[in-house]
């Protein structure tokens, strides 16, 4: 993830996004795998037999992970895309560039982080 952060420039400095995005992701398809009956998973139950179905395909249960993970990133994006809307409206995403060069410790906050 280092490497691609790098490569992408992107700002992520708690590493939010290889922790939670990457690892949500690899873990939601990987549950399609792993589920297999073949593989010592529980594979899928079925309520009306009452028993585990025999006809568990890994590939069509990737796929159907596949679609959960897609919709997920497509709903995440949408609504956070109407948020950070919302809230630049209301309040602003940034601070002017005064306030920015001068530090938001003390434009913020009242005080200074370090002394000079």
């Amino acid at each position: 993830m280092n490497g691609l952060k790098k490569k992408l420039g992107a700002d992520d400095a708690l590493d939010v996004f290889g922790v939670h995005a990457v690892g949500g992701i690899l873990g939601a398809l990987l549950t399609g795998v792993f589920a297999s009956p073949k593989l010592g998973g529980q594979g899928i139950y079925d309520y009306v037999a009452n028993k585990i179905s025999a006809d568990y395909s890994i590939w069509d249960q990737l796929f159907i992970q596949a679609t959960g993970v897609g919709t997920t990133i497509v709903w995440s994006g949408v609504v956070a895309f109407i948020a950070y809307k919302l809230v630049d409206m209301v309040v602003g995403l940034r601070v002017t560039e005064e306030e920015e060069r001068e530090g938001l410790d003390i434009s913020s906050h009242g005080e200074s982080a370090y002394r000079i």
